[in-house]
């Protein structure tokens, strides 16, 4: 039997750390315990939401309900160096969805060649809007024996952005006309436009201007080379891909086979491109943002960027934006952008853009082309999306030629000489 603990004198306290036994429950002298619950925890809320600063509340407020988990949560912070599909990755949804899953990305902004010529160690992901900056990146990392995995969650065309006036006045010289079939809501307002590149390239390089061409029928005045700017091909996926696409057309849809067809071709095309000179702004945020019909008539941007505009426009005011509309090429190009993983916090990145349906849904709802996670194909989800909008859904025709770009060094090789570009940084490492 264990001996009985002397009575401790009336009014004595413990040393420090002296523990202090539980009475048994209902024993003399016994103090009352307080049940939060009911009318008395909601008092008690209410009395601390006063009492104390917002901050503390919520944190205690939280425990209160369960609903913080000690210890909290890991959150990886993501760096990332991207192009202009950074646009999904800033959008106030998808970063929700990432902190769900314990991912926050630091973006760098930079243009796709930049970042495929510049150093990128330290990065977790890098995010070039195309093929051939994502190929130069993987192929320098094999060089130095650090291979790299590649995600494909989206895609997105190539197309000239422009304005109605513009577009019609097109369509009236035989040189564009309206998409028809398959679209839906206002078809006497055709939102895009099948553009027959060679007739196009053919008014730059007989120095048309827009009045020539009878632009002053619909209301504006311009008298500026008929061409499509771009931005910098030194530093755009865009700006290259476009080039090539330039190339493969003027040159009767046949892409250069060594150096000495490179140099030829990019001496023949220069001209088409650079006449009024290579804007180093990304084309989408002005044509989106200003009205440049007398400055920059037609822009080369991606299919996303115009679509996430009609989605956006459409949800404010009820009806598509009629006054900007796009122009497809006859000869095609689809882009692929490719999401290069460098760590494996980056692999953990990819698979969830790649496979997560919260985040296939907010692509599509910002415009892009969702491939299926299972068959690599893109799904048929923005073409329904856009028509439960009365949005008109885009089509591609079965006559439309595919273009080819150059091998990657002779891309590279008529990049530096059409746009003079600088000389390569450190390479990707």
């Amino acid at each position: 039997m264990r001996s009985a603990r002397p009575a401790r004198p009336a009014g004595a306290t413990g040393g420090a750390g002296a523990a202090r036994p539980d009475p048994p429950a209902g024993a003399p002298g016994e103090e009352p315990r307080l049940a939060v619950g009911g009318p008395v925890r909601s008092r008690l809320r209410r009395t601390l939401a006063l009492a104390l600063p917002v901050p503390v509340v919520g944190l205690v407020l939280l425990l209160a309900s369960g609903r913080l988990t000690l210890p909290l949560d890991r959150i990886v912070t993501i760096e990332a160096k991207m192009a202009s599909k950074r646009d999904f990755f800033e959008n106030p949804e998808v970063r929700r969805i990432l902190m769900k899953h314990g991912f926050r990305v630091h973006i760098t902004s930079m243009g796709s060649r930049d970042i495929a010529t510049q150093d990128v160690a330290g990065y977790d992901v890098v995010f070039p809007s195309g093929q051939p900056a994502a190929d130069l990146i993987t192929r320098e990392r094999a060089k130095a024996g650090d291979p790299a995995l590649t995600y494909r969650p989206f895609v997105s065309p190539i197309v000239l952005a422009t304005y109605r006036e513009y577009a019609e006045t097109l369509d009236e010289a035989g040189i564009a006309e309206p998409q028809s079939a398959g679209t839906a809501g206002d078809s006497s307002e055709p939102l895009y436009y099948r553009l027959d590149m060679g007739k196009f390239l053919q008014q730059t390089k007989q120095g048309k201007r827009w009045d020539d061409l009878g632009i002053k029928k619909h209301g504006v005045h311009n008298g500026n080379k008929i061409l499509a700017q771009t931005s910098d091909v030194c530093d755009s996926n865009s700006g290259g891909t476009y080039l090539g696409l330039v190339s493969f057309v003027w040159h009767g849809n046949d892409a250069p086979g060594n150096a000495k067809d490179a140099d030829r071709y990019a001496r023949d095309i220069k001209e088409l491109l650079i006449e009024q000179g290579l804007p180093g702004s990304e084309r989408a945020e002005t044509y989106l943002s200003v009205d440049g019909k007398s400055i920059a008539p037609i822009s080369v941007i991606y299919e996303h960027q115009f679509l996430a505009h009609q989605i956006r426009y459409e949800a404010t005011h009820g009806t598509p934006d009629h006054g900007r509309v796009l122009l497809y090429p006859s000869t095609r190009f689809v882009t692929e952008p490719q999401l290069v993983a460098l760590t494996k916090d980056g692999e953990q990145l990819g698979e969830l853009v790649t496979k997560n349906p919260e985040l296939q849904h907010k692509a599509m709802e910002l415009g892009f082309r969702v491939r299926d996670a299972t068959s690599g194909s893109t799904s048929d989800q923005l073409a329904a999306f856009l028509t439960e909008r009365d949005i008109q859904v885009p089509v591609t025709s079965a006559d439309d030629t595919k273009a080819v770009l150059p091998r990657l060094s002779l891309l590279e090789r008529m990049i530096q000489a059409v746009g003079e570009c600088p000389p390569p940084q450190k390479g990707a490492k």
